[in-house]
């Protein structure tokens, strides 16, 4: 799954306050981050369906420099096309019965419109590009066109379980490190 950039709360002036505390002195929030998207990540990979367990080695964490964002799951361009289809494995898939799809129309010949008709006898500029032959192609056993019959695979759920699961101890952890920041810049202290 794509990391997704989350947002410790919505005050962006804080935000920002936090942010210049940390170019001034160092700040808590980084370590304590870093220890919530850790635990985060642990659950996430206990719950990751396995079948080889590449998808739970590829799960990554990132923390900002600031401690402000953590990114969480598969990071970076190769890892997220190489493992597409933990979004299926997440929500699950609804399946297609391999029928052709129908609608009506008056006029068609016989009253039954088709998109999936067979186009190889069409000729002149209706047969153009968008017009390609849909013949279906199967041996019996095995199916080579387009309108193979997939089941429906139910979810499995791993991601957002791993936020729920542990959201009230990560913020309750990060509400504390923010507020021993703003007191300690409130009370002037420097770099430690």
């Amino acid at each position: 799954m794509a990391a997704r950039r989350s947002r410790m709360s919505g005050d962006f002036k804080l935000r920002k306050t936090l942010r210049n505390i940390h170019a001034t002195m160092d700040n808590e929030l980084v370590g304590v981050m870093r220890e919530g998207a850790d635990q985060i990540l642990a659950t996430m990979r206990q719950l990751i369906p396995k079948d080889t367990g590449a998808a739970a080695a590829a799960l990554k964490v990132f923390v900002s420099k600031s401690g402000l964002n953590a990114e969480i799951g598969i990071r970076g361009k190769r890892d997220t096309q190489r493992f597409f289809y933990l979004r299926f494995l997440e929500y699950g898939t609804k399946g297609y019965s391999g029928t052709l799809y129908r609608r009506a129309d008056k006029n068609a010949v016989g009253g039954e419109h088709t998109n999936n008709r067979d186009k190889s006898k069409m000729s002149g500029r209706r047969n153009a590009l968008r017009a390609r032959d849909t013949k279906n192609k199967s041996d019996g056993s095995t199916f080579y066109g387009k309108y193979p019959d997939i089941p429906a695979r139910p979810a499995h759920p791993w991601l957002r379980p791993a936020k729920d699961v542990n959201r009230e101890f990560v913020l309750a952890n990060i509400r504390a490190a923010v507020s021993r920041t703003l007191r300690k810049a409130s009370m002037g202290a420097g770099n430690e």
